[in-house]
């Protein structure tokens, strides 16, 4: 526990999108009390912060000076995050505050106008995706910190409430850290996207592609997590299938992005995974899906 900090601080929320919606509830949730959800006057901004406001018995506000809480959470979208610091630093009495940021790629040093009228920052990441219908568990999620020493207490004990795991970063680290996540996720929905494209080849819809292709999508996601990517690794490259791989890229040449994240993927597997005959098979993607 920090010196003159309650167990558990007010938190005002800024930015009611879909990360400040799921963790202010979170944080409700947790025992703490969501003092405010700070808003913007224009757009659904100040509609969604007193949704979020009901939700969570606090209350809307659309300026910084109305702020009690001793801990600020920014959740506004990357570019913002500058901006809105600086509003922070003109209005509000920041001595004694504590401001967090959840972007995954900017680091603290963002916060440096807030910092400079006393603040304590850090940035706060949960390795989580957020999207709108959606409220995703807190416990067991990672959360990458750093910052000032006082502020990344404070996120310790934020983050052990949540039934999270807190991990310190450095910030030359964000960049690739955030591109981690963004395999992990977002480009892990596209490469779905891109195998719904595919099934519609074999005559599938992709509503249906969706529905069939779940079992195997869950069993190797619980495979990866049980035995790792290499024991976890099946299908024709593996096998060092030459003539099925042939197949496949003589399939896809009607559809060319596809085909291109499949030789992508397929090199990547050579580099990283088990599999036989490497060499033929990087010779069959240099060739364009010719037989070696």
């Amino acid at each position: 526990m920090l010196p003159g900090m309650a167990r558990k601080s007010d938190i005002a929320i800024v930015g009611a999108g879909n990360l400040g919606t799921a963790l202010a509830i979170a944080l409700r949730e947790a025992g703490y009390r969501i003092e405010s959800v700070v808003a913007r006057a224009r757009g659904n901004s100040l509609t969604r912060a007193r949704q979020l406001a009901k939700q969570t018995g606090s209350r809307a506000v659309l300026s910084a000076e109305e702020v009690k809480a001793r801990v600020l959470w920014l959740c506004v979208p990357d570019d913002e995050i500058a901006r809105v610091a600086l509003l922070l630093a003109g209005r509000l009495p920041a001595k004694r505050k504590i401001v967090f940021h959840s972007s995954g790629a900017l680091g603290s040093e963002t916060l440096e106008p807030v910092r400079r009228k006393g603040a304590a920052v850090a940035s706060v990441h949960p390795l989580m995706t957020f999207v709108k219908g959606s409220r995703p568990s807190l416990v067991g999620v990672s959360f990458a910190i750093e910052g000032d020493p006082v502020a990344v207490r404070a996120a310790r004990g934020i983050v052990r409430d949540l039934g999270g795991e807190s991990y310190a970063i450095s910030q030359k680290e964000k960049n690739a850290y955030h591109a981690w996540g963004t395999f992990a996720s977002p480009l892990l929905t596209a490469l779905l996207a891109t195998a719904e494209q595919v099934a519609g080849l074999a005559g599938v819809t992709r509503k249906a592609a969706r529905g069939r292709m779940l079992p195997i999508l869950l069993q190797t996601v619980k495979n990866y997590g049980a035995v790792g990517a290499a024991a976890g690794f099946s299908g024709p490259i593996v096998r060092g299938d030459i003539e099925t791989v042939r197949r496949h890229l003589e399939v896809l040449r009607t559809a060319p992005v596809p085909r291109q994240v499949y030789m992508a993927l397929v090199r990547a597997a050579l580099e990283y995974l088990p599999a036989k005959n490497k060499t033929s098979l990087r010779r069959l993607l240099s060739s364009g899906g010719s037989v070696p």
